[in-house]
């Protein structure tokens, strides 16, 4: 197979590209790859860092209000649309793949005006603006959330879920609470707020700490690298109990995951795939800020389905918090409960089903 695959700007679009890639090699290993994106996302740091070919195409994403910027962006889809085609022709791919952010816009349309065969994939329960453009070009639509369908061509709607469920499905336990100094085998609770932090998440988390000394259950916290040493001066005065560790950052979260008994964090669309992959119970906390508040969304869709709690965070505080913890790591029954509910949620085989959607639509 010959796959050119585009997607950026944040990791949301950019992870389940890369599992995608890491299964299609799997299964042919004489693939060839190409992935599309632009300087300035995070793809241009983590694409070429997993040994994958990378190339540019420069746009940039419309501004929500009346805005000068927006004229340089019409001419930049323009012009990048031209410079897709290019790298298209040059690289012959078979099939196109669109993971989102508007890099995938100007590149899976390109390809669409070729003849390629074409395909987008949509992470969240809320259809993204770029998406929502190209479903009327494309061949095929992934999903993961069944709400979202309503938002495409009913004809073109596939249900795959998302290939990094199938990524890290398989993952065992690492006994790396350890390196943590947190001891292997005992209730462990993840409060982590992204890759980045989450300032509310933090700030709560920290005050609550207290409140967990003299449970038979641990805490793991991850305040992300820019916050660490704001919340280690400015909550100084507290004393964290020695079942309560705090860490900046976590390198392959995901081989911790299955060590994790209740993870409390956002609803992004990567984070539900891990922790429906895995079964794992959580508290989810949708960031507000987000576009169409999609994360809410997404974190609904689990929570209609017991599989996880949710607490806004305009109504998370220290009591809310510990009381929604407390009460889940007090009762086996729920957890396990939750956990085989958030199971069902999952996808394991999701790469696979994209696989075989592309397949059919290459020789279509």
């Amino acid at each position: 197979m010959r796959l050119l695959i585009s997607g950026g700007g944040t990791g949301g679009h950019i992870y389940p590209a890369l599992a995608l890639i890491e299964e299609v090699k799997k299964k042919q290993p004489d693939s060839q790859i190409l992935y599309v994106g632009t300087t300035k996302g995070l793809e241009s740091r983590i694409v070429p860092n997993a040994g994958i070919d990378f190339k540019t195409i420069e746009i940039q994403g419309f501004k929500r209000s009346l805005s000068l910027q927006n004229f340089k962006t019409v001419y930049l889809f323009l012009k990048s649309v031209r410079d897709a085609k290019q790298i298209i022709r040059e690289f012959k791919p078979d099939v196109v793949v669109g993971t989102g952010g508007y890099v995938c816009g100007s590149v899976v349309y390109a390809a669409a005006k070729l003849g390629v065969a074409t395909f987008i994939h949509e992470q969240n329960s809320v259809a993204g603006v770029t998406n929502k453009f190209l479903s009327r070009y494309v061949d095929k639509i992934g999903i993961c959330f069944d709400d979202v369908s309503t938002a495409f061509p009913k004809q073109k709607v596939v249900f795959t879920g998302n290939p990094r469920a199938q990524q890290v499905v398989g993952i065992k336990s690492s006994q790396r609470l350890k390196d943590y100094g947190l001891q292997v085998g005992k209730k462990t609770v993840l409060i982590f707020g992204g890759s980045r932090g989450a300032k509310k998440i933090n700030e709560t988390a920290i005050q609550t700490a207290p409140l967990f000394a003299d449970k038979d259950y641990q805490v793991l916290f991850v305040t992300g690298q820019v916050h660490y040493q704001q919340i280690k001066e400015k909550f100084a005065n507290i004393q964290l109990p020695d079942n309560f560790v705090m860490v900046p950052y976590i390198d392959d979260m995901p081989e911790l995951l299955p060590d994790i008994d209740v993870i409390v964090g956002r609803a992004g669309a990567t984070s539900l795939a891990e922790i429906t992959a895995l079964g794992i119970p959580s508290v989810l906390i949708p960031s507000p800020y987000v576009t169409h508040d999609h994360q809410t969304s997404n974190a609904l869709s689990l929570v209609n389905k017991k599989a996880a709690l949710m607490i806004k965070e305009d109504q998370l505080t220290t009591q809310s918090l510990f009381e929604a913890l407390d009460d889940l790591l007090s009762d086996e029954q729920k957890r396990q409960e939750m956990a085989q509910n958030a199971k069902k949620a999952g996808v394991a085989d999701a790469s696979d089903r994209v696989i075989d959607v592309l397949e059919n639509i290459m020789h279509k």
